[in-house]
């Protein structure tokens, strides 16, 4: 039986190792953290096939150099004089535009519809995190804005996604949960949500079933070659063998990659998020403040707010009040009933989502090492995303043909 090694434990690592279980490989997964908080558990929850126009696409520089300036804005580049921060800036700036963002919707459409089938057969078998179908809902404020989101909605349709174009009175008729102060919204009907800490609980426990090692508290100090294989994998908790390695470890890809002597374009960006518990009076529908960038989320009893893209480094952890502030104004100005207030330090979630210059998740394997496959750089989409990359691996390990196609998910 062959064993794979899977460096990295959050939702594309656990994704990526059922999928190889459930095909026969012996698994085992190593990750530095205690494994119960990073991107996986804080995220918006939400699983978004609307979502196909990646990071990188036309006006996102001419935007960003605007918010730059912002301290409360939701893109913000921290300013340093950094080559991995320069390469990446410049790659950034040689995909946005047009003929990539057309490159890309169709395979994002594709990786993410393959996803929802995949939630959808996990829901079927046991719905713990509650999964539900409600669409998503961008709010917008203003014409400019609700140009942009028209012109969006435009690609999402022509692409075979249903959209609904609400006014004012059609979002409160359609959002019960609490009064909305908009001009009016996009209704995406393919878009679905879960609660993320349930579902990591939920596919640990699968993942035990099916006889999955993982070590938590595990850093990777390096990789012992065969010719042009990994043949081990040096641990902090003693050497591994392995006949296949598996690179999921997010924003700390790079610094591993490296240790391989690949280099792969990989910035953090800082996120943060808040939960308020057992809210009765809350939006009923997942939702995009468009202006402000926040997603809102209901969770079962609960809602989840979170925004920002800070592109960073990740001994970066301390908590921007002034980004924090940028999301509950925001709140605040669409839902005005709901009067948020900021939420305590420790009350705070932050994360790195692991962001490429081209927007796009890297799932492939190796060039060079023959038996390393990449499956990260999903940026904000990771959750959006784990089952169908973890299968996709899968495929790409076993040799099969993929489910679908990889060529816009190269490094």
């Amino acid at each position: 039986m062959k064993r794979v090694s899977i460096v990295g434990g959050g939702i594309i690592g656990l994704c990526s190792a059922y999928y190889l279980a459930k095909e026969g490989y012996e698994v085992t997964v190593f990750d530095q953290s205690e494994m119960n908080d990073g991107c996986s558990y804080g995220n918006a929850g939400m699983i978004v096939p609307s979502h196909i126009i990646p990071l990188a696409q036309p006006g996102m520089i001419a935007q960003g150099m605007k918010w730059m300036f912002d301290s409360q804005s939701p893109f913000y580049v921290k300013p340093r004089l950094n080559a991995d921060l320069i390469k990446w800036g410049l790659q950034f700036y040689k995909h946005a535009n047009e003929k990539h963002v057309e490159n890309c919707m169709p395979a994002l459409r594709d990786l993410s519809l393959l996803s929802k089938e995949l939630y959808q057969d996990f829901a079927k078998e046991n719905d713990s995190f509650f999964y539900k179908e409600k669409g998503l809902l961008m709010l917008y404020k203003t014409d400019k804005v609700a140009n942009e989101m028209f012109h969006e909605a435009k690609e999402a349709e022509r692409l075979g996604l249903e959209v609904d174009y609400l006014t004012r009175e059609e979002v409160s008729r359609l959002e019960k949960g609490t009064i909305t102060d908009v001009l009016g919204g996009i209704h995406y009907k393919s878009d679905a949500h879960l609660y993320p800490q349930r579902f990591m609980e939920f596919i640990k426990k699968e993942l035990q079933h099916l006889q999955v090692e993982i070590y938590s508290s595990t850093s990777v100090k390096d990789f012992v070659f065969d010719q042009n294989k990994i043949s081990k994998i040096i641990t902090s908790r003693g050497t591994f063998a392995t006949d296949e390695v598996v690179l999921a470890a997010g924003s700390w890809s790079p610094t591993l990659a490296k240790k391989l002597r690949i280099s792969i374009s990989i910035l953090p960006g800082k996120g943060y998020s808040f939960t308020l518990k057992d809210e009765n009076h809350k939006p009923s529908i997942p939702s995009i403040l468009c202006e402000g960038k926040v997603a809102v989320t209901p969770m079962n009893n609960d809602i989840r707010f979170g925004g920002t893209m800070e592109i960073t480094h990740t001994n970066d952890t301390k908590i921007n009040q002034n980004r924090l502030q940028g999301i509950v104004n925001t709140i605040n100005e669409f839902y005005p009933e709901m009067e948020v207030e900021m939420p305590k330090v420790e009350d705070t979630w932050y994360g790195f989502r692991p962001c490429t210059p081209s927007g796009m998740p890297i799932i492939t394997k190796d060039k060079k090492v023959v038996n390393l496959t990449f499956a990260t750089g999903h940026a904000m989409m990771g959750l959006s995303l784990a089952p169908a990359t973890g299968k996709i691996i899968t495929e790409i390990i076993s040799g099969k043909t993929t489910s679908v196609d990889t060529k816009m998910f190269q490094i």
